[in-house]
């Protein structure tokens, strides 16, 4: 019976069909946006692993020169001490001397003293003495020979205590000249020892000063070893989960992708996967990236992205899995971070073949295709060429 209706209505099994992809693409979209925060916080780590590496190298050149300022410092305060060491047996000697001039200007003052002691009391005794004077012993002259000997006699005894006096008192002034002298020495050689005494204080404050800012220097740069030591850690936890979601995706894939049409490039090769440029050739992250990231999903076939032989297929450090071509002329290109190889060493391919499947083996953030092309084996913009 007709209704009238000319519409046509999908069959049961078609709806559960499209329900089915639609859940399947919401569960798609779930990871991927799980994945991209991964992949937020993931840069954001890297981020701060930076600075932090970067403080770390400018904390290591401060101290490396804290300690050479310290190192010159110990050195000045050594020199110091040996100058100090110098003057201070200079001082010592200058000052056993001068206790030995004192001494002997003591000595000196008391032979003085005895001396005009002993003239005075030889005057005060012929003063008082009922013995002749002078002028009589000279009267008393027996002959012009007896009165010369009698007065040469008396002079002498006159000048002999008047030179005794004479060298006592020159003894003394010269001895006291001798420890002025010496005071005034000794006195230079104390300052002298109190400069550099102050001049090492000074250099021995300024080393503690400096050492304090090299402790803590070293207690930053410990703390930064310990937070790079962290970041470390949790980026390695993020990549853990990267790479067991991307695990998880692949197992619940239930076919292999088609390779998809191929796209041309404008110097004759052809772009070895359909996606867009997520990180360019260049520096990226303090180091260079000596290729491009084309994203696409996991498992999408590589295609070689010109003719050529297989000159090596094996894991590579952090390329993961990683296939390189060679082109002739001292070109390649190479492929890495695949799941899987679709070729191997020695095999000849033609532009266009598969040669392996999207990944994220060795160290990567998500699933692309890192892409190069190499000069005589040195890494050139791959844009250059496709």
């Amino acid at each position: 019976m007709s209704t009238g209706d000319n519409r046509t209505y999908p069959s049961a099994g078609a709806a559960a069909l499209a329900l089915a992809g639609v859940l399947l693409a919401l569960g798609l979209w779930a990871r991927g946006a799980e994945g991209q925060d991964l992949q937020s916080q993931l840069d954001s780590k890297r981020a701060q692993l930076g600075s932090e590496q970067e403080r770390e190298g400018v904390l290591s050149t401060e101290l490396s020169r804290y300690n050479d300022r310290l190192d010159q410092l110990a050195g000045e305060v050594a020199v110091l001490r040996n100058r100090e060491a110098i003057v201070q047996a200079e001082l010592d000697r200058v000052k056993a001397q001068l206790r030995r001039e004192k001494d002997r200007l003591e000595q000196l003052k008391h032979q003085l003293s005895r001396s005009l002691n002993v003239l005075r009391r030889r005057l005060v005794s012929i003063y008082r003495s009922d013995s002749p004077d002078v002028l009589t012993v000279m009267l008393e002259a027996d002959g012009f020979d007896d009165l010369v000997s009698r007065y040469e006699y008396l002079r002498r005894i006159e000048e002999q205590d008047a030179d005794i006096v004479g060298r006592v008192r020159g003894l003394r002034n010269e001895s006291r000249d001798t420890v002025e002298r010496i005071e005034a020495a000794r006195d230079e050689i104390a300052a002298r020892k109190a400069e550099l005494v102050r001049t090492r204080t000074q250099l021995e404050a300024r080393e503690a000063e400096l050492d304090a800012v090299r402790d803590r220097k070293a207690s930053a740069l410990d703390e930064v070893h310990s937070e790079i030591e962290r970041l470390e850690g949790d980026i390695s936890d993020i990549q853990g989960k990267i790479q067991a979601q991307i695990q998880a995706a692949s197992s619940t894939s239930a076919a292999p992708l088609p390779a998809g049409p191929i796209q041309g490039g404008s110097g004759g090769w052809i772009w070895p996967v359909n996606g867009s440029v997520t990180s360019p050739y260049g520096p990226r992250w303090g180091r260079m990236h000596e290729g491009i990231d084309i994203s696409a999903p996991a498992g999408t076939p590589i295609r070689a992205a010109n003719s050529g032989q297989v000159i090596l297929a094996a894991p590579t450090s952090g390329y993961g899995n990683y296939t390189c071509i060679d082109h002739g002329g001292g070109l390649s290109s190479c492929y890495a971070h695949q799941s899987s190889y679709a070729t191997s060493v020695g095999a000849s391919v033609s532009q266009g073949d598969v040669i392996g499947y999207v990944g994220c083996t060795g160290s990567c953030f998500g699933d692309h295709l890192h892409f190069e092309i190499r000069v005589n084996g040195s890494a050139v913009d791959p844009l250059g060429y496709l």
